[in-house]
């Protein structure tokens, strides 16, 4: 199977190290044998070879910060997407950066992918918050795979359970904690930090950027929340179409008087059918200790999925890190060899 990195960040390098770890037992145990054909990323430079890149010699090249364009052996020079629209590929793997208000680059490299009939598999959410709809139908139309299980929990497999595990399990409703940076906050506020000092904290430990508005107005989880509307749900909703509330007015004095009442604050991603139609929201809610969703502490992600058949399943694990968003592209790529197969 031959790939496409676009993007070679910390998701396409997290990726890139669980490949090289993992060879031999993925060729044994899934029949799943890959070469790298070609990596594009706006920092890190430009590199295509039709007969195999060496991933190892690009992943040392990033880490000591110099171009990956030394291992170019196709002379094109290509950007991003030149390489998503030429480049001998079976798999593109995208994970630039994301940008909830356009998608772009992203919603381009993998529209051009598609209708080249290459597969898809990407972690960024802006595409499917905004396009979802076209992108599917695109990837139907031309054949190809179209796969995003990182957009959601990073490596936790909340899409892949209700698609696989739950089918036939009607899906009512799904909350949760999406956001790990919010959910460090309000930890650390009830420790006794300030917001702005449990907010320095998580930009110290690099859970939150330099300008947190994504995280703590609560764009990202909005995102979430419309992808899972849409994928789920089959819904056609769009971020604005939504109510979204951040953590930004939560005070200390708010935290200890939920504490004292049995309750805490959790940042709430919501979707649900309200008779024909289907609704999300994003805000901050007051949760009882005892519910499964309180107890989630520190920058950890859940969902609760309210099924008509099974009853609430909750699903808890990391909705970030390096391994963590690289081993979900990792399972998408084993989704498209059992299919293809």
């Amino acid at each position: 199977m031959r790939l496409v990195f676009i993007g070679f960040g910390t998701v396409g390098q997290g990726l890139a190290e669980l490949l090289l770890a993992g060879r031999d037992e993925l060729a044994a145990r899934y029949g799943f044998e890959w070469t790298v054909t070609g990596i594009a990323d706006t920092a890190k430079g430009s590199a295509y070879d039709p007969g195999g890149i060496d991933l190892a010699g690009a992943l040392a090249l990033a880490a000591k910060g110099e171009s990956i364009a030394a291992l170019d052996r196709g002379g094109q020079g290509w950007d991003a997407l030149a390489m998503a629209r030429h480049a001998e590929a079976d798999v593109l793997l995208e994970a630039t950066y994301t940008d909830i208000k356009t998608g772009e680059p992203a919603t381009s490299h993998i529209r051009v992918a598609l209708e080249r009939g290459v597969h898809v598999v990407t972690t960024n959410k802006g595409p499917l918050a905004l396009h979802y709809r076209e992108l599917a139908a695109l990837a139907q139309a031309h054949g190809a795979e179209f796969l995003f299980e990182g957009t959601v929990m990073s490596g936790t497999p909340v899409l892949n359970l209700v698609r696989d595990t739950l089918a036939g399990a009607e899906v009512l409703e799904m909350q949760g904690i999406l956001n790990g940076t919010t959910n460090y906050i309000l930890t650390r506020m009830e420790e006794g930090l300030s917001y702005e000092n449990a907010l320095a904290k998580a930009q110290a430990l690099g859970y939150a950027e330099a300008v947190p508005d994504a995280d703590v107005l609560g764009w990202d989880a909005l995102a979430k929340v419309t992808i899972l509307a849409n994928v789920v749900f089959g819904a056609a909703l769009e971020p604005g179409d939504s109510p979204c509330d951040g953590i930004t007015t939560i005070t200390a004095a708010d935290i200890a008087r939920a504490k004292a009442e049995g309750k805490r604050y959790k940042l709430i991603g919501r979707v649900w059918r309200e008779g024909g139609t289907v609704k999300a929201s994003v805000a901050p809610r007051l949760v009882d200790m005892g519910q499964p969703l309180a107890g989630v502490m520190g920058a950890t992600n859940a969902v609760a999925i309210r099924t008509s058949a099974l009853g609430e399943v909750t699903v808890v694990g990391p909705g970030a890190g390096r391994a963590q968003t690289g081993f979900a592209m990792l399972a998408d790529l084993l989704t498209i060899v059992r299919r293809r197969s």
